[in-house]
């Protein structure tokens, strides 16, 4: 039973594959459905469907854990503390409501594992091409999303200028571009303080991945000399063998 879990968790078979590619759909889909019940009132299908979501990752939590080489490092992980909040959210609404919007983590690290990345290059030409720029308009959207579900998580129950996701959206947007129309603000002690830590640590990772993904740091060229690919956007020399690289630019750089 344990090497069947390995096997699909870590195996290179078409079904292992599928099976990565499986949860990441997963993973999408729980994200939106939090997102989308943001909008409406708490019922009991969405109670149902909370604790369906928590089943499933609670099963991936324990394969995940059982395959795992060292246990006490996988218990420090960012990513299993957020499935560990996430898990509660959904199987106990009333005790952690809302903090299901840290699963995105999860997603997040699934993308940036080896094999699934190296699948995703095998099955789609436009990543291959494009994989840089792809991944930091994912890290730039996780970003984003991490920053307005705590501000909806922390907000919505007692602000009523953050009524749902697009409210925290809106607010989290306009603070990372330092726009600031003021029409939405944080309150309590604890909301300025996150807006505090949203104007420090978010701009100048918002401007950092922003730039990544309109202008990336790397292009893709192959050295003729040496094979090497990645190079700076205004080489003019390969910094593996010193050959003449001639990559083509805007002169913008």
């Amino acid at each position: 039973m344990l090497r069947k879990i390995r096997l699909l968790y870590e195996g290179n078979s078409r079904r292992a594959h599928g099976f990565r590619y499986a949860l990441l759909i997963f993973d999408l889909v729980t994200i939106a459905f939090v997102i989308v019940t943001s909008f409406f009132p708490r019922v009991l299908a969405v109670e149902v469907i909370d604790a369906l979501i928590g089943l499933v990752i609670v099963a991936d939590f324990a394969a995940r854990f059982m395959i795992a080489p060292k246990k006490f490092a996988f218990w420090m992980r960012p990513a299993t503390l957020a499935d560990v909040v996430a898990m509660v959210s959904f199987l106990a609404p009333i005790a952690g409501e809302s903090f299901g919007f840290l699963r995105v983590l999860r997603t997040l690290r699934l993308l940036h594992t080896y094999q699934l990345l190296t699948r995703l290059r095998q099955d789609f030409a436009f990543f291959r091409r494009q994989q840089e720029v792809i991944l930091a308009a994912i890290n730039l959207g996780v970003f984003l999303f991490v920053m307005t579900g705590l501000i909806y998580t922390t907000q919505h129950l007692h602000n009523p200028q953050i009524g749902n996701y697009a409210d925290a959206l809106y607010f989290t947007v306009t603070t990372l571009t330092t726009t600031g129309f003021g029409d939405i603000t944080l309150q309590g002690t604890a909301g300025r303080l996150l807006s505090v830590a949203i104007m420090i640590f978010g701009v100048t990772l918002f401007l950092r991945l922003a730039q990544v993904l309109f202008r990336p740091t790397k292009v893709h060229y192959k050295c003729r000399s040496c094979g090497l690919s990645l190079h700076d956007a205004d080489a003019i020399h390969c910094k593996h063998c010193g050959a003449v690289v001639h990559i083509d630019t805007e002169g913008l750089y």
